[in-house]
């Protein structure tokens, strides 16, 4: 299968890629690089939403451009990758959790207009997307799979909550995240997720766990071991795709999509 793969803080060029070949892929909402290359089971489209460096912040990730740049490359299914602090305190530093489930009640772009592909009335396909949970469960399965082959703790369910960044958050907020019953969070997997659910791009979200966020830990770790995960975090990811990709062979879109004047 082809599949994108969108990675975040620490991972900006992906290890181990076989006849890697970098190129600029202009969609209507903006250039976007991406990689593509193979892996033992199939391709991968890696592209990095902050980009070299980590050039842009997370309210500066141009989601609409990384997702047309995705399915330009026809990518079957994404996998979206991403570093985040742990709301439940049962959630430990070092972990993996293969999401199923999201809090991102805003539902904005960084930019703060509404997290969609149908902003203009009366466009052919606009539409609702309906779902009772927003990843793909078998490429969820697969990954939950290949996380057990990774040798780190694995969480196989849970729910992210999207915050905006690029502060991070205070400890009422994150007490109000854990009472909705969210396990963990970052600053840039809410609008992927619904982009592609509404482009009908099957999607699976998986967190590695850096550090417990505000207020959650008795004592709060210094921010060193936080950038100490994320550096780890790069090959933790990599040698997730790897198992992942073999066991792959069909995908499916969470939910459906309601469209009008199609």
């Amino acid at each position: 299968m082809r599949i994108g793969v969108i990675t975040g803080s620490g991972s900006y060029r992906w290890p181990h890629l076989h006849d890697a070949a970098e190129q600029a892929v202009t969609t209507g909402h903006g250039t976007v690089t991406v990689t593509e290359g193979r892996l033992p089971g199939g391709e991968i489209v890696q592209l990095s939403r902050h980009g070299e460096d980590h050039h842009r912040l997370s309210g500066q990730v141009d989601h609409k451009a990384n997702l047309a740049a995705l399915l330009d490359r026809k990518a079957e299914a994404v996998v979206s990758l991403t570093v985040c602090g742990s709301v439940d305190a049962a959630v430990r530093p070092g972990s993996l959790v293969v999401f199923d489930d999201l809090y991102f009640p805003a539902n904005r772009l960084p930019d703060g207009s509404l997290c969609t592909w149908y902003d203009t009335p009366g466009e052919a396909g606009r539409g609702h997307w309906i779902f009772e949970r927003p990843f793909s469960e078998p490429l969820r399965q697969a990954l939950i799979t290949a996380a057990g082959r990774t040798g780190v703790p694995v969480v196989p369910g849970g729910v992210y909550g999207h915050v905006d960044g690029p502060r991070f958050n205070s400890r009422p907020e994150i007490a109000a995240l854990a009472a909705a019953g969210v396990t963990a969070v970052s600053q840039t997997a809410g609008p992927e997720v619904v982009l592609a659910g509404e482009a009908e791009l099957p999607l699976a979200l998986v967190g590695f766990v850096t550090d417990h966020a505000n207020g959650v830990a008795p004592v709060p770790e210094p921010v060193e071991a936080l950038l100490e995960r994320m550096a780890a975090s790069r090959e933790v990811f990599a040698d997730l795709v790897g198992h992942a990709l073999p066991l792959l062979d069909t995908v499916a879109l969470a939910g459906v999509v309601h469209r009008f004047g199609s």
